[in-house]
């Protein structure tokens, strides 16, 4: 009976206090994906969940190593290739901005063995916004990303030992957008109404698919699961590269239609936990993410070229990330106080993405959350963390034969994040 008396109150409050750690993990994760609630007993529950992500991120000593004016890309005036000489301007910047991360679903059981889920959740996205006023503007002005992901997943169960088994499947269609601005040709001292700023904007989607297994034992609260997410082919991705504000003669004085070719992250995830007494569980998880696939990724002018490569005659920009793999490791404990009350706390290590080049260093996230049930209906939790990202430098790397961050370098100490996370639960 232990298991059945602490499952609800007690679980809550574990998903309040480690919902944070997808919200704060590397590459351009944000929400991530989450499935939990589809293992909600009840027959039909619905939720809604937002989590404020505030990381401090601060880049430092930034030293501008492209001091030349461009010649961008066809006729310009000047003898380089970089957007001037900007390392009289701030040395460092804020680099990040904070975000939100929602999240909505509704769960309902099929007969005695089948349940399924659909949710809207954001699961990938980015914000930096350094300015203009920087030595590192001809890197990067503002960067957006956003992302809409649409799901359903299901469950079949049967017993099997002294538990059940749960197979799971289920699929997404997946929306991302966003945009990059930066300097590409300095107009700091020329009398002109040009700012020489550059701005890609980006769009694609595609579907991705799931599946995993389960088993679970209620009367000990114990649970493993393994739930494998497909990438998403976003072959459909295209935009627009302006120029308009480095040189107006430039195509005509319209933007460029581009196109590129990238896919989103596959990846697998495994969660542990188990009653370790009366009122009290333990509960951990491994989740692997194939950040790797994100190099640098080249745009091309749409209808010169059948695919978009580094070497493509046409490939007017690139975005360049130069990420790892991201691996996140979660481990806490979670104490049921009363029939109303519930508590958690957890601790995260995830490993940064960045490999000499970028801010993406690893991060130490401290969580702790409440959950409150005043009757079987309704299920209220607030939750929240700490962590550290740790310091290092970016600079000039090879990656697979490629360089990286050979325009500008910088480095940043150890810097805070913050992140609340409210959610409610609606059970029928």
């Amino acid at each position: 009976m232990t298991g059945k008396l602490i499952c609800r109150g007690l679980l809550a409050a574990i998903a309040a206090a480690s919902l944070h750690t997808s919200a704060s993990a590397g590459g351009l994760e944000r929400g991530g994906y989450n499935i939990d609630l589809l293992f909600d007993p009840s027959t039909v529950a619905a939720e809604a969940t937002t989590t404020y992500v505030a990381p401090q991120r601060k880049a430092r000593n930034v030293r501008d190593n492209y001091t030349t004016s461009a010649v961008y890309p066809y006729n310009g005036t000047g003898t380089g290739t970089g957007g001037g000489n900007l390392n009289g301007l701030s040395s460092s910047s804020d680099d990040t901005e904070g975000y939100w991360a929602p999240r909505l679903g509704i769960k309902a059981a099929i007969g005695d063995s089948v349940d399924c889920m659909f949710d809207y959740s954001q699961p990938w996205g980015a914000h930096s916004n350094p300015g203009r006023n920087w030595a590192g503007a001809n890197n990067n002005i503002e960067t957006k990303v956003e992302s809409d992901n649409y799901a359903t997943t299901c469950s079949y169960r049967f017993d099997l030992g002294p538990g059940q088994l749960r197979l799971i499947g289920g699929a997404f269609y997946q929306e991302v957008s966003g945009f990059k601005e930066r300097l590409v040709q300095d107009y700091t001292n020329v009398p002109t109404s040009l700012s020489g700023v550059g701005r890609l904007d980006l769009e694609g989607h595609g579907w991705g698919w799931r599946t995993g297994i389960a088993y679970e034992i209620p009367e000990y609260a114990v649970r493993a699961s393994l739930v494998y997410n497909s990438e998403v082919n976003l072959s459909n991705l295209t935009g627009t590269l302006d120029l308009r504000q480095a040189n107006p003669a430039l195509n005509g004085g319209q933007p460029y239609n581009v196109f590129g070719e990238q896919r989103t992250p596959d990846s697998l995830e495994l969660k542990l936990q188990t009653g370790i007494a009366p009122d009290w569980l333990a509960f951990g998880s491994l989740k692997w993410t194939d950040w790797s696939q994100f190099q640098k990724i080249p745009f091309c002018v749409t209808g010169t070229v059948s695919s978009c490569t580094l070497s493509s005659p046409t490939a007017l920009t690139t975005l360049d990330l130069g990420y790892r793999d991201g691996w996140t490791v979660t481990g806490g404990v979670g104490h049921k106080f009363n029939e109303q009350w519930s508590g958690a706390v957890s601790v995260t290590w995830d490993r940064g993405t960045s490999q000499g080049f970028g801010a993406q260093t690893d991060t130490w996230l401290f969580g702790a959350g409440v959950a409150y049930q005043p009757n079987k209906t309704v299920e209220i939790r607030l939750a929240g963390v700490l962590g550290i990202l740790t310091g290092g430098s970016s600079g000039t790397v090879s990656l697979n034969g490629v360089t990286y961050g050979d325009d500008l370098s910088y480095n940043f100490k150890d810097d805070v994040v913050a992140a609340v996370n409210t959610s409610l639960k609606v059970r029928f």
